[in-house]
């Protein structure tokens, strides 16, 4: 059974704002991953077939291993069509906000995001979102922002009218946020709704294979270069680090989304907690966590790089050197000595 979590206001608030407008624009934020794709492709096909005009804004590029998934030709790249990009978001009626709890999570987009005119739906499970939405569906205890689009979808009647594509959109986002279902999947309901996603006819064994089996020569190569030279273990903190430069990045040629994943590696190694990430981007340096069992990563990235996001899965931004990135983790390692004790 799926409980009902969504408040019954929410709906009908939604109802009334689809009711109101047929113009409608998806955002979500910046470097989306699969989460921010599959909801968006999830609700852009529901909201695609119910007649309505519909457009789905990206800040930038998002991964090859997540353009196989229906719609996402579709998807406007602000990097890329900056003008039409803006025009979409101010003329739209209705703008819905995926998978993001504050509008500079969008970087760029921001600005144009805050002045439109149109009402907004936050659709999110990030934790403390910011007020800047009509309408709010926030809940940070579930699994993926596409977990909350399947509950929205069917809360407003409508999952017999969902399409194989939307569930395909769906699925891949519920299973992307959760590393293949290994992690903040513990819940019954989750299973459940992959039942009915079946039932809609998605071949969850190709879907996997589209996302994990499609990634590049150069990934693999810069994988054992990082295991090899880049991995850092803090044996006393139950830590890891990995990092990685510009430089070192271009020798293996890499493309958008080769280091998904990567955070998460150190974390095999028997004794680790939390493992870090490290990342030089064109214009700043990227931090990822990861953790295990109670450790709040989440606290850490906001702490030391003004970052955030779930107790296990956060990330930040720094703008300056990878030496100084570095040397704030190490500072503040100590710090959590208490909690990083193995537990």
């Amino acid at each position: 059974m799926i409980t009902k979590i969504i408040a019954s206001q929410k709906i009908t608030e939604v109802e009334e704002l689809l009711n109101k407008h047929d113009k409608i624009a998806i955002v979500t934020h910046v470097s989306p991953d699969g989460d921010a794709i599959g909801s968006s492709l999830g609700l852009y096909h529901y909201l695609n077939d119910l007649g309505n005009s519909v457009n789905v804004i990206v800040p930038n590029s998002f991964p090859d291993f997540l353009k196989w998934i229906p719609g996402a030709r579709d998807i406007v790249d602000y990097e890329k069509y900056p003008e039409l990009a803006q025009k979409l978001i101010a003329e739209a009626g209705l703008i819905f906000c995926l998978d993001f709890n504050t509008p500079k999570r969008t970087c760029r987009l921001a600005p144009f995001l805050e002045a439109a005119k149109g009402e907004k739906v936050l659709i999110d499970h990030h934790p403390d979102p910011a007020d800047f939405c009509d309408v709010a569906i926030s809940y940070p205890a579930l699994s993926s922002t596409s977990e909350l689009v399947f509950r929205l979808v069917c809360r407003m009647g409508d999952f017999e009218a969902m399409s194989h594509d939307s569930a395909t959109a769906i699925y891949t986002g519920m299973m992307t946020d959760t590393g293949a279902f290994t992690y903040n999947s513990n819940s019954a309901e989750i299973y459940c709704i992959i039942s009915e996603l079946l039932k809609k006819g998605i071949d969850k064994d190709l879907i996997y294979s589209n996302v994990y089996h499609n990634y590049s020569e150069g990934r693999y190569r810069m994988l054992g270069f990082i295991l090899s030279e880049k991995m850092k273990i803090y044996s006393g903190y139950n830590s890891a680090l990995i990092w990685l430069t510009n430089e070192e990045q271009n020798r293996y040629k890499v493309k958008k989304g080769d280091t998904e994943g990567f955070a998460n590696l150190p974390l095999n190694i028997k004794g680790i907690i939390f493992s870090v990430f490290i990342r030089e981007d064109n214009e700043m340096i990227k931090i990822s966590f990861r953790s295990q069992g109670a450790f709040p990563s989440n606290k850490f990235a906001a702490r030391c790089y003004n970052g955030g996001g779930h107790l296990n899965a956060a990330g930040g931004e720094f703008y300056g050197t990878m030496d100084e990135a570095i040397a704030i983790f190490e500072k503040a390692l100590p710090e959590y000595a208490d909690l990083l004790k193995e537990r």
